[in-house]
Protein backbone atom coordinates (compact mmCIF):
# COMPACT_ATOMS: atom_id res chain seq x y z
CA UNK A 1 0.00 0.00 0.00
CA UNK A 2 2.81 2.43 0.90
CA UNK A 3 4.52 1.74 -2.44
CA UNK A 4 1.29 2.51 -4.29
CA UNK A 5 0.77 5.77 -2.42
CA UNK A 6 4.35 6.87 -3.07
CA UNK A 7 3.95 6.04 -6.77
CA UNK A 8 0.82 8.13 -7.01
CA UNK A 9 2.52 11.03 -5.26
CA UNK A 10 5.48 10.79 -7.66
CA UNK A 11 3.15 10.74 -10.64
CA UNK A 12 1.33 13.88 -9.48
CA UNK A 13 4.62 15.62 -8.73
CA UNK A 14 6.04 14.63 -12.10
CA UNK A 15 2.97 15.96 -13.87
CA UNK A 16 3.17 19.30 -12.09
CA UNK A 17 6.90 19.57 -12.78
CA UNK A 18 6.39 18.79 -16.46
CA UNK A 19 3.73 21.46 -16.75
CA UNK A 20 6.02 24.01 -15.10
CA UNK A 21 8.77 23.25 -17.65
CA UNK A 22 6.39 23.53 -20.59
CA UNK A 23 5.10 26.86 -19.31
CA UNK A 24 8.63 28.17 -18.86
CA UNK A 25 9.55 27.16 -22.41
CA UNK A 26 6.38 28.71 -23.81
CA UNK A 27 5.31 25.39 -25.30
CA UNK A 28 1.88 25.42 -23.71
CA UNK A 29 -0.63 28.15 -23.01
CA UNK A 30 -3.24 28.04 -20.32
CA UNK A 31 -6.41 30.08 -19.85
CA UNK A 32 -5.92 33.39 -18.10
CA UNK A 33 -6.76 33.06 -14.42
CA UNK A 34 -8.48 36.06 -12.94
CA UNK A 35 -7.44 36.09 -9.29
CA UNK A 36 -9.68 37.85 -6.79
CA UNK A 37 -7.92 40.87 -5.34
CA UNK A 38 -7.04 40.70 -1.68
CA UNK A 39 -9.76 42.40 0.32
CA UNK A 40 -12.34 42.03 -2.42
CA UNK A 41 -15.89 41.67 -1.11
CA UNK A 42 -17.29 39.99 -4.23
CA UNK A 43 -18.19 36.33 -3.79
CA UNK A 44 -16.17 33.95 -5.99
CA UNK A 45 -18.14 32.61 -8.93
CA UNK A 46 -15.94 29.72 -10.15
CA UNK A 47 -15.07 27.66 -7.08
CA UNK A 48 -13.08 24.45 -7.38
CA UNK A 49 -12.52 21.96 -4.56
CA UNK A 50 -9.85 19.29 -4.95
CA UNK A 51 -10.25 17.46 -1.63
CA UNK A 52 -13.02 15.13 -0.50
CA UNK A 53 -13.60 16.96 2.77
CA UNK A 54 -13.73 20.45 1.27
CA UNK A 55 -15.91 19.04 -1.53
CA UNK A 56 -18.65 18.26 0.93
CA UNK A 57 -18.54 21.62 2.69
CA UNK A 58 -18.65 23.44 -0.64
CA UNK A 59 -21.61 21.34 -1.77
CA UNK A 60 -23.43 22.17 1.48
CA UNK A 61 -22.73 25.90 1.41
CA UNK A 62 -22.45 27.10 -2.18
CA UNK A 63 -25.10 27.25 -4.92
CA UNK A 64 -24.37 24.82 -7.73
CA UNK A 65 -24.03 27.58 -10.33
CA UNK A 66 -20.96 28.92 -8.48
CA UNK A 67 -19.20 25.55 -8.22
CA UNK A 68 -16.91 24.96 -11.20
CA UNK A 69 -15.83 21.50 -10.03
CA UNK A 70 -15.40 19.10 -7.13
CA UNK A 71 -13.01 16.19 -6.82
CA UNK A 72 -14.22 12.91 -8.27
CA UNK A 73 -14.22 11.37 -4.80
CA UNK A 74 -17.24 13.53 -3.99
CA UNK A 75 -19.35 11.21 -6.17
CA UNK A 76 -18.25 8.02 -4.40
CA UNK A 77 -21.10 6.93 -2.08
CA UNK A 78 -18.71 4.82 -0.01
CA UNK A 79 -16.80 7.96 0.99
CA UNK A 80 -18.98 10.99 0.38
CA UNK A 81 -22.14 12.18 2.11
CA UNK A 82 -23.07 14.36 -0.89
CA UNK A 83 -22.64 11.73 -3.61
CA UNK A 84 -26.34 11.71 -4.41
CA UNK A 85 -26.66 15.49 -4.70
CA UNK A 86 -23.94 16.58 -7.12
CA UNK A 87 -24.95 15.01 -10.41
CA UNK A 88 -24.88 18.38 -12.17
CA UNK A 89 -21.39 19.37 -11.00
CA UNK A 90 -18.20 18.66 -12.94
CA UNK A 91 -15.77 16.25 -11.29
CA UNK A 92 -11.99 16.42 -11.59
CA UNK A 93 -8.99 14.36 -10.50
CA UNK A 94 -7.37 17.50 -9.11
CA UNK A 95 -4.45 17.92 -11.49
CA UNK A 96 -3.11 21.40 -12.11
CA UNK A 97 -4.03 21.16 -15.79
CA UNK A 98 -7.65 20.35 -15.04
CA UNK A 99 -8.00 23.07 -12.43
CA UNK A 100 -6.39 25.77 -14.57
CA UNK A 101 -8.62 24.93 -17.53
CA UNK A 102 -11.64 25.84 -15.38
CA UNK A 103 -10.33 29.38 -14.74
CA UNK A 104 -11.23 29.27 -11.04
CA UNK A 105 -11.35 32.34 -8.84
CA UNK A 106 -11.03 30.17 -5.72
CA UNK A 107 -9.60 26.71 -5.08
CA UNK A 108 -10.24 24.95 -1.78
CA UNK A 109 -8.28 22.05 -0.35
CA UNK A 110 -6.60 20.88 2.85
CA UNK A 111 -3.09 21.72 3.95
CA UNK A 112 -1.47 18.38 3.11
CA UNK A 113 -3.43 17.50 -0.02
CA UNK A 114 -1.42 17.50 -3.31
CA UNK A 115 1.12 20.16 -2.22
CA UNK A 116 2.86 20.14 -5.63
CA UNK A 117 -0.42 21.05 -7.36
CA UNK A 118 -1.12 23.80 -4.84
CA UNK A 119 2.37 25.25 -5.26
CA UNK A 120 1.99 25.42 -9.04
CA UNK A 121 -1.48 26.96 -8.87
CA UNK A 122 -0.24 29.66 -6.53
CA UNK A 123 2.76 30.42 -8.74
CA UNK A 124 0.30 31.03 -11.56
CA UNK A 125 -1.78 33.43 -9.48
CA UNK A 126 -4.65 31.17 -8.47
CA UNK A 127 -6.16 31.89 -5.08
CA UNK A 128 -5.88 28.68 -3.03
CA UNK A 129 -7.30 28.50 0.50
CA UNK A 130 -6.51 25.74 2.97
CA UNK A 131 -9.30 24.43 5.21
CA UNK A 132 -8.06 22.76 8.39
CA UNK A 133 -9.16 19.17 8.86
CA UNK A 134 -11.58 18.89 11.79
CA UNK A 135 -10.98 16.31 14.51
CA UNK A 136 -13.74 17.39 16.91
CA UNK A 137 -17.07 19.23 16.96
CA UNK A 138 -15.53 22.67 17.33
CA UNK A 139 -13.23 21.92 14.41
CA UNK A 140 -16.30 21.25 12.25
CA UNK A 141 -17.78 24.60 13.23
CA UNK A 142 -14.51 26.36 12.39
CA UNK A 143 -14.28 24.60 9.01
CA UNK A 144 -17.86 25.57 8.12
CA UNK A 145 -17.19 29.19 9.07
CA UNK A 146 -13.96 29.30 7.08
CA UNK A 147 -15.53 27.87 3.92
CA UNK A 148 -18.58 30.11 4.26
CA UNK A 149 -16.34 33.16 4.76
CA UNK A 150 -14.14 32.62 1.70
CA UNK A 151 -17.08 31.64 -0.53
CA UNK A 152 -19.33 34.51 0.53
CA UNK A 153 -21.87 32.18 2.14
CA UNK A 154 -21.77 33.44 5.73
CA UNK A 155 -25.52 33.38 6.33
CA UNK A 156 -25.78 29.82 5.06
CA UNK A 157 -22.80 28.82 7.19
CA UNK A 158 -24.25 30.21 10.42
CA UNK A 159 -27.58 28.54 9.65
CA UNK A 160 -25.80 25.23 9.07
CA UNK A 161 -23.91 25.55 12.38
CA UNK A 162 -27.11 26.42 14.27
CA UNK A 163 -28.84 23.35 12.85
CA UNK A 164 -25.78 21.21 13.63
CA UNK A 165 -25.78 22.37 17.26
CA UNK A 166 -29.55 21.91 17.60
CA UNK A 167 -29.35 18.31 16.41
CA UNK A 168 -26.44 17.50 18.72
CA UNK A 169 -28.25 19.02 21.71
CA UNK A 170 -31.39 17.02 20.92
CA UNK A 171 -29.36 13.79 20.79
CA UNK A 172 -27.42 14.47 24.00
CA UNK A 173 -27.96 12.05 26.91
CA UNK A 174 -30.37 13.05 29.67
CA UNK A 175 -28.98 10.69 32.29
CA UNK A 176 -25.49 10.02 33.65
CA UNK A 177 -25.47 6.42 32.35
CA UNK A 178 -22.52 5.96 29.99
CA UNK A 179 -22.38 2.57 28.30
CA UNK A 180 -19.25 1.58 26.42
CA UNK A 181 -18.92 1.56 22.66
CA UNK A 182 -16.10 0.70 20.32
CA UNK A 183 -15.88 1.44 16.60
CA UNK A 184 -14.34 -1.43 14.68
CA UNK A 185 -12.81 -0.81 11.26
CA UNK A 186 -11.30 -2.86 8.50
CA UNK A 187 -7.84 -4.28 9.30
CA UNK A 188 -8.95 -4.63 12.93
CA UNK A 189 -8.40 -0.91 13.56
CA UNK A 190 -10.35 1.13 16.09
CA UNK A 191 -11.24 4.78 16.58
CA UNK A 192 -9.20 5.95 19.54
CA UNK A 193 -9.46 9.22 21.48
CA UNK A 194 -9.23 12.49 19.61
CA UNK A 195 -10.96 11.76 16.30
CA UNK A 196 -14.38 12.43 14.83
CA UNK A 197 -15.79 9.03 15.71
CA UNK A 198 -14.61 9.52 19.29
CA UNK A 199 -16.31 12.93 19.34
CA UNK A 200 -19.54 11.37 18.07
CA UNK A 201 -19.47 8.61 20.69
CA UNK A 202 -18.91 11.09 23.52
CA UNK A 203 -21.60 13.49 22.27
CA UNK A 204 -24.08 10.59 22.13
CA UNK A 205 -23.34 9.61 25.73
CA UNK A 206 -20.93 6.70 25.34
CA UNK A 207 -17.52 5.93 26.79
CA UNK A 208 -15.12 5.06 24.00
CA UNK A 209 -13.82 1.66 25.04
CA UNK A 210 -10.76 2.12 22.82
CA UNK A 211 -9.41 4.62 25.36
CA UNK A 212 -8.94 1.85 27.92
CA UNK A 213 -7.63 -0.87 25.60
CA UNK A 214 -4.02 -1.79 24.96
CA UNK A 215 -4.02 -1.03 21.25
CA UNK A 216 -1.37 -1.94 18.72
CA UNK A 217 0.13 0.24 15.96
CA UNK A 218 -2.37 2.66 14.36
CA UNK A 219 -4.97 1.62 16.92
CA UNK A 220 -5.14 -2.04 16.00
CA UNK A 221 -7.18 -4.36 18.23
CA UNK A 222 -6.90 -8.08 17.45
CA UNK A 223 -10.20 -9.73 16.67
CA UNK A 224 -9.79 -12.34 19.40
CA UNK A 225 -9.34 -9.60 22.01
CA UNK A 226 -12.34 -7.70 20.71
CA UNK A 227 -14.57 -10.79 20.82
CA UNK A 228 -13.35 -11.81 24.29
CA UNK A 229 -14.02 -8.35 25.78
CA UNK A 230 -16.74 -6.67 23.72
CA UNK A 231 -18.21 -3.24 24.54
CA UNK A 232 -21.89 -2.63 25.27
CA UNK A 233 -22.32 -1.38 21.70
CA UNK A 234 -20.34 -2.61 18.71
CA UNK A 235 -20.04 0.13 16.10
CA UNK A 236 -19.28 -1.07 12.59
CA UNK A 237 -17.33 1.79 11.07
CA UNK A 238 -17.21 0.13 7.65
CA UNK A 239 -19.54 -1.99 5.58
CA UNK A 240 -17.59 -5.18 4.78
CA UNK A 241 -19.53 -5.52 1.52
CA UNK A 242 -17.82 -2.35 0.28
CA UNK A 243 -14.36 -3.86 0.81
CA UNK A 244 -13.89 -7.06 -1.13
CA UNK A 245 -10.25 -7.56 -0.13
CA UNK A 246 -8.65 -9.24 2.86
CA UNK A 247 -8.62 -5.89 4.69
CA UNK A 248 -12.24 -6.48 5.73
CA UNK A 249 -11.85 -10.13 6.68
CA UNK A 250 -12.02 -9.23 10.37
CA UNK A 251 -15.57 -7.92 9.82
CA UNK A 252 -16.54 -11.05 7.92
CA UNK A 253 -15.00 -13.51 10.34
CA UNK A 254 -17.42 -16.06 11.82
CA UNK A 255 -16.39 -15.16 15.38
CA UNK A 256 -17.21 -11.51 14.77
CA UNK A 257 -20.52 -12.31 13.07
CA UNK A 258 -21.41 -14.54 16.01
CA UNK A 259 -20.65 -11.67 18.39
CA UNK A 260 -23.04 -9.44 16.45
CA UNK A 261 -25.78 -12.02 16.99
CA UNK A 262 -25.26 -11.70 20.74
CA UNK A 263 -24.37 -8.05 21.20
CA UNK A 264 -26.15 -4.84 20.25
CA UNK A 265 -24.51 -3.28 17.21
CA UNK A 266 -24.97 -0.51 14.69
CA UNK A 267 -23.40 0.40 11.36
CA UNK A 268 -22.38 4.07 11.16
CA UNK A 269 -21.62 4.67 7.47
CA UNK A 270 -18.17 6.04 6.68
CA UNK A 271 -19.44 9.22 4.91
CA UNK A 272 -20.90 10.39 8.22
CA UNK A 273 -17.59 10.45 10.11
CA UNK A 274 -14.74 10.36 7.58
CA UNK A 275 -14.69 14.15 7.14
CA UNK A 276 -15.55 16.99 9.48
CA UNK A 277 -18.94 17.95 8.04
CA UNK A 278 -22.42 18.58 9.51
CA UNK A 279 -23.21 14.96 8.68
CA UNK A 280 -21.50 13.97 11.91
CA UNK A 281 -24.73 15.08 13.59
CA UNK A 282 -26.49 12.21 11.79
CA UNK A 283 -23.99 9.77 13.30
CA UNK A 284 -24.55 11.29 16.76
CA UNK A 285 -28.32 10.97 16.37
CA UNK A 286 -27.93 7.35 15.30
CA UNK A 287 -25.66 6.58 18.25
CA UNK A 288 -28.00 8.43 20.60
CA UNK A 289 -30.85 6.14 19.62
CA UNK A 290 -28.66 3.13 20.34
CA UNK A 291 -27.76 4.50 23.75
CA UNK A 292 -31.44 5.08 24.56
CA UNK A 293 -32.15 1.46 23.62
CA UNK A 294 -29.36 0.27 25.91
CA UNK A 295 -30.75 2.37 28.75
CA UNK A 296 -34.21 0.87 28.28
CA UNK A 297 -32.74 -2.64 28.28
CA UNK A 298 -30.76 -1.89 31.45
CA UNK A 299 -33.87 -0.54 33.18
CA UNK A 300 -35.77 -3.68 32.28
CA UNK A 301 -32.95 -5.93 33.50
CA UNK A 302 -32.72 -4.18 36.84
CA UNK A 303 -36.45 -4.10 37.21
CA UNK A 304 -36.54 -0.48 38.32
CA UNK A 305 -35.04 -1.40 41.70
CA UNK A 306 -35.57 2.00 43.26
CA UNK A 307 -34.03 5.47 43.54
CA UNK A 308 -30.63 4.05 44.39
CA UNK A 309 -30.21 3.30 40.71
CA UNK A 310 -29.76 6.94 39.70
CA UNK A 311 -28.11 5.95 36.43
CA UNK A 312 -31.53 5.16 35.03
CA UNK A 313 -33.73 7.60 36.93
CA UNK A 314 -33.68 10.45 34.41
CA UNK A 315 -35.84 10.50 31.33
CA UNK A 316 -36.31 12.61 28.26
CA UNK A 317 -39.22 14.98 27.81
CA UNK A 318 -41.15 12.17 26.17
CA UNK A 319 -40.86 10.05 29.31
CA UNK A 320 -38.50 7.49 27.79
CA UNK A 321 -35.13 6.85 29.42
CA UNK A 322 -32.10 8.38 27.71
Amino acid sequence: MRTLIEALKWRRAAGAAALSILLALGLVQLPVVHAVEKGSTSAPQRIVSINLCTDQLVAELVPEDRIAALSRLAADPVLSAVAGRISGIRLVRGTAEEVLSLQPDLVLTTRYSTPEVVALLRRLGVRVVFIDMASDLDGIRKAIRKVSEVTGSQDKGESLIADFDRRIAAAAPRSPYRPTALAYHINSLTSGPGGLMDAALIAAGFRNAAASRNLGPAGRLPLETFVAHPPDLVVLAHDPAAFRTVTADNLRHSAFRDLLNRRRHVHVPMPLWLCGTPELATAIEQLGRERAALVRAAVQRRGLEGPGHADFSMTSGSGSPQ
